[in-house]
Protein backbone atom coordinates (compact mmCIF):
# COMPACT_ATOMS: atom_id res chain seq x y z
CA UNK A 1 0.00 0.00 0.00
CA UNK A 2 1.14 3.52 -1.25
CA UNK A 3 2.03 6.44 1.59
CA UNK A 4 -1.03 8.74 1.51
CA UNK A 5 -1.30 12.02 -0.13
CA UNK A 6 -1.88 13.14 3.61
CA UNK A 7 0.02 13.06 6.88
CA UNK A 8 -3.36 10.95 9.38
CA UNK A 9 -2.29 12.50 12.97
CA UNK A 10 -3.48 12.10 16.24
CA UNK A 11 -5.03 14.70 17.65
CA UNK A 12 -7.38 14.16 20.98
CA UNK A 13 -9.90 16.69 22.29
CA UNK A 14 -11.81 16.70 25.53
CA UNK A 15 -12.93 13.14 26.16
CA UNK A 16 -16.79 12.65 27.30
CA UNK A 17 -17.67 9.55 29.38
CA UNK A 18 -20.78 7.21 27.82
CA UNK A 19 -22.64 4.81 30.19
CA UNK A 20 -25.01 2.41 28.15
CA UNK A 21 -27.74 3.63 30.36
CA UNK A 22 -27.57 6.67 28.11
CA UNK A 23 -30.62 7.77 26.22
CA UNK A 24 -30.87 8.11 22.12
CA UNK A 25 -30.42 11.72 22.00
CA UNK A 26 -27.42 11.50 24.06
CA UNK A 27 -25.14 8.82 22.49
CA UNK A 28 -26.25 10.86 19.06
CA UNK A 29 -24.05 13.20 20.90
CA UNK A 30 -20.56 11.36 21.22
CA UNK A 31 -17.86 11.82 18.39
CA UNK A 32 -19.56 14.91 17.25
CA UNK A 33 -22.64 13.21 16.79
CA UNK A 34 -21.16 10.79 13.73
CA UNK A 35 -22.06 7.47 15.67
CA UNK A 36 -25.28 5.75 15.44
CA UNK A 37 -27.18 3.99 18.17
CA UNK A 38 -25.92 0.74 16.02
CA UNK A 39 -22.76 2.16 15.97
CA UNK A 40 -22.33 2.27 19.54
CA UNK A 41 -23.69 -1.09 20.53
CA UNK A 42 -21.05 -2.96 17.82
CA UNK A 43 -18.67 -1.28 20.03
CA UNK A 44 -19.14 -2.72 23.08
CA UNK A 45 -18.15 -6.52 21.96
CA UNK A 46 -15.26 -4.92 20.58
CA UNK A 47 -14.02 -3.27 23.34
CA UNK A 48 -15.45 -5.06 25.88
CA UNK A 49 -17.00 -2.61 28.01
CA UNK A 50 -20.27 -0.59 28.05
CA UNK A 51 -18.60 2.35 29.64
CA UNK A 52 -16.86 4.55 26.45
CA UNK A 53 -14.85 7.54 26.66
CA UNK A 54 -14.69 9.78 23.34
CA UNK A 55 -12.16 12.32 21.54
CA UNK A 56 -11.67 13.48 17.96
CA UNK A 57 -11.63 16.55 16.14
CA UNK A 58 -15.22 16.71 15.27
CA UNK A 59 -16.69 16.54 11.90
CA UNK A 60 -15.92 20.23 10.48
CA UNK A 61 -12.75 20.31 11.04
CA UNK A 62 -12.22 16.97 9.50
CA UNK A 63 -14.34 18.20 6.64
CA UNK A 64 -12.64 21.35 6.20
CA UNK A 65 -9.28 19.12 6.29
CA UNK A 66 -10.40 17.22 3.56
CA UNK A 67 -11.52 19.98 0.89
CA UNK A 68 -8.09 21.49 1.68
CA UNK A 69 -6.32 18.50 0.92
CA UNK A 70 -7.68 18.16 -2.26
CA UNK A 71 -7.74 21.83 -3.29
CA UNK A 72 -3.95 21.88 -2.74
CA UNK A 73 -3.41 18.44 -4.28
CA UNK A 74 -2.31 16.38 -1.12
CA UNK A 75 -0.32 19.40 0.29
CA UNK A 76 -2.54 20.68 2.87
CA UNK A 77 -1.45 20.04 7.03
CA UNK A 78 -3.41 16.15 7.08
CA UNK A 79 -6.18 15.45 8.78
CA UNK A 80 -6.17 14.64 12.08
CA UNK A 81 -8.45 11.57 13.71
CA UNK A 82 -12.09 12.71 13.00
CA UNK A 83 -13.12 10.27 16.60
CA UNK A 84 -11.21 8.25 18.72
CA UNK A 85 -13.01 4.92 21.12
CA UNK A 86 -12.12 3.57 23.84
CA UNK A 87 -12.74 1.99 27.78
CA UNK A 88 -14.04 4.46 30.54
CA UNK A 89 -10.60 5.35 32.10
CA UNK A 90 -8.13 3.93 28.86
CA UNK A 91 -6.11 6.38 26.97
CA UNK A 92 -8.46 5.39 24.13
CA UNK A 93 -8.38 2.03 21.93
CA UNK A 94 -9.89 2.87 18.53
CA UNK A 95 -10.36 5.75 16.07
CA UNK A 96 -11.53 6.89 12.77
CA UNK A 97 -9.09 8.62 10.41
CA UNK A 98 -10.17 10.16 6.70
CA UNK A 99 -7.03 11.14 3.83
CA UNK A 100 -7.26 11.04 0.27
CA UNK A 101 -5.99 8.11 -1.37
CA UNK A 102 -4.32 6.93 -4.64
CA UNK A 103 -5.32 4.06 -6.41
CA UNK A 104 -2.26 2.08 -4.93
CA UNK A 105 -4.35 2.40 -1.70
CA UNK A 106 -7.34 -0.48 -2.60
CA UNK A 107 -6.86 -3.35 -1.71
CA UNK A 108 -8.48 -4.82 -4.61
CA UNK A 109 -5.56 -5.12 -6.56
CA UNK A 110 -5.62 -8.41 -7.90
CA UNK A 111 -4.28 -10.51 -4.20
CA UNK A 112 -6.01 -12.54 -2.63
CA UNK A 113 -5.78 -10.90 0.74
CA UNK A 114 -8.77 -13.28 2.07
CA UNK A 115 -5.56 -15.63 2.52
CA UNK A 116 -4.48 -13.40 5.32
CA UNK A 117 -7.53 -12.88 7.07
CA UNK A 118 -8.77 -9.53 4.93
CA UNK A 119 -12.24 -9.79 3.57
CA UNK A 120 -13.75 -7.65 0.73
CA UNK A 121 -17.57 -6.19 1.31
CA UNK A 122 -20.39 -4.56 -1.39
CA UNK A 123 -20.29 -1.40 -0.11
CA UNK A 124 -18.96 2.34 -1.39
CA UNK A 125 -15.89 1.72 -3.66
CA UNK A 126 -14.07 -0.95 -1.55
CA UNK A 127 -15.04 -2.05 1.87
CA UNK A 128 -12.49 -4.46 3.44
CA UNK A 129 -11.96 -5.51 7.15
CA UNK A 130 -10.02 -8.40 9.38
CA UNK A 131 -10.08 -8.13 12.91
CA UNK A 132 -7.56 -5.76 13.12
CA UNK A 133 -8.88 -2.66 10.82
CA UNK A 134 -11.50 -1.76 8.37
CA UNK A 135 -10.89 0.37 5.25
CA UNK A 136 -13.60 2.30 3.08
CA UNK A 137 -13.04 3.94 0.05
CA UNK A 138 -15.58 6.35 -1.85
CA UNK A 139 -15.71 8.80 -4.35
CA UNK A 140 -17.03 12.19 -3.79
CA UNK A 141 -18.66 14.67 -6.32
CA UNK A 142 -19.26 17.81 -4.39
CA UNK A 143 -19.24 21.66 -4.96
CA UNK A 144 -16.63 21.42 -1.88
CA UNK A 145 -14.11 19.59 -3.81
CA UNK A 146 -12.34 20.81 -6.08
CA UNK A 147 -12.15 19.08 -9.58
CA UNK A 148 -14.52 16.20 -8.65
CA UNK A 149 -17.14 17.41 -11.29
CA UNK A 150 -14.43 15.72 -13.47
CA UNK A 151 -13.01 13.21 -11.20
CA UNK A 152 -14.95 11.97 -8.02
CA UNK A 153 -12.38 13.41 -4.67
CA UNK A 154 -11.10 9.70 -3.68
CA UNK A 155 -11.63 9.51 0.36
CA UNK A 156 -10.50 6.95 2.72
CA UNK A 157 -11.85 6.13 6.03
CA UNK A 158 -10.15 4.23 8.30
CA UNK A 159 -10.49 2.09 11.65
CA UNK A 160 -8.08 0.65 13.51
CA UNK A 161 -6.49 0.38 17.22
CA UNK A 162 -4.45 3.15 18.79
CA UNK A 163 -1.62 0.75 20.02
CA UNK A 164 -2.11 -3.22 19.88
CA UNK A 165 -5.01 -4.17 22.50
CA UNK A 166 -3.96 -6.17 25.43
CA UNK A 167 -3.57 -9.82 25.22
CA UNK A 168 -5.15 -10.19 21.62
CA UNK A 169 -7.68 -8.63 18.77
CA UNK A 170 -11.17 -9.55 18.87
CA UNK A 171 -11.20 -12.71 17.04
CA UNK A 172 -11.66 -12.96 13.26
CA UNK A 173 -15.76 -13.21 12.84
CA UNK A 174 -17.99 -12.03 10.99
CA UNK A 175 -19.63 -10.55 13.73
CA UNK A 176 -16.06 -8.65 14.68
CA UNK A 177 -15.70 -7.58 10.77
CA UNK A 178 -19.32 -6.51 10.83
CA UNK A 179 -18.99 -4.42 13.97
CA UNK A 180 -15.64 -2.39 12.74
CA UNK A 181 -17.84 -2.13 8.99
CA UNK A 182 -21.01 -0.35 11.30
CA UNK A 183 -18.41 2.01 13.17
CA UNK A 184 -16.69 2.72 9.78
CA UNK A 185 -19.95 3.37 7.92
CA UNK A 186 -21.49 5.55 10.71
CA UNK A 187 -18.71 7.86 11.08
CA UNK A 188 -17.99 8.31 6.99
CA UNK A 189 -21.75 8.70 6.08
CA UNK A 190 -21.81 11.74 8.32
CA UNK A 191 -18.24 12.97 6.48
CA UNK A 192 -19.72 12.14 2.91
CA UNK A 193 -23.14 14.34 4.02
CA UNK A 194 -20.77 17.36 5.62
CA UNK A 195 -18.95 17.59 2.31
CA UNK A 196 -21.89 17.47 0.18
CA UNK A 197 -21.32 14.38 -1.61
CA UNK A 198 -23.49 13.60 -4.27
CA UNK A 199 -25.61 10.27 -3.48
CA UNK A 200 -23.93 10.73 -0.31
CA UNK A 201 -20.72 9.27 -2.46
CA UNK A 202 -22.84 5.71 -3.15
CA UNK A 203 -23.01 4.89 0.81
CA UNK A 204 -26.56 3.50 1.58
CA UNK A 205 -27.90 4.61 4.89
CA UNK A 206 -27.31 1.40 6.61
CA UNK A 207 -24.15 -0.60 6.26
CA UNK A 208 -23.84 -3.88 3.56
CA UNK A 209 -22.32 -6.65 4.91
CA UNK A 210 -22.78 -8.61 1.53
CA UNK A 211 -19.22 -10.41 0.94
CA UNK A 212 -17.82 -10.16 -2.70
CA UNK A 213 -14.73 -12.37 -3.95
CA UNK A 214 -11.67 -10.60 -4.56
CA UNK A 215 -10.43 -9.49 -8.18
CA UNK A 216 -8.87 -12.76 -9.67
CA UNK A 217 -10.46 -15.28 -7.41
CA UNK A 218 -12.69 -18.41 -8.81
Amino acid sequence: MSASVSTVLAFGLLLTACGAGEDEAKVAEQCDRTLSPAAVGALEPVLGTKTFEWGGTGLDRTSKALIDDQATQGHAPGVPSMCKIGAAGSRLGMRVDFRLNDSEDLYDDGTDWSAQGRHLYGMGREASTDNKAAYLFVGCTSPEMKGSDQKPAPIEAVLKFDTSPKGAYPANTPATREAYLTVLHSVTLAVVKELGCENNAGLPENPVFEAKKWRGQP
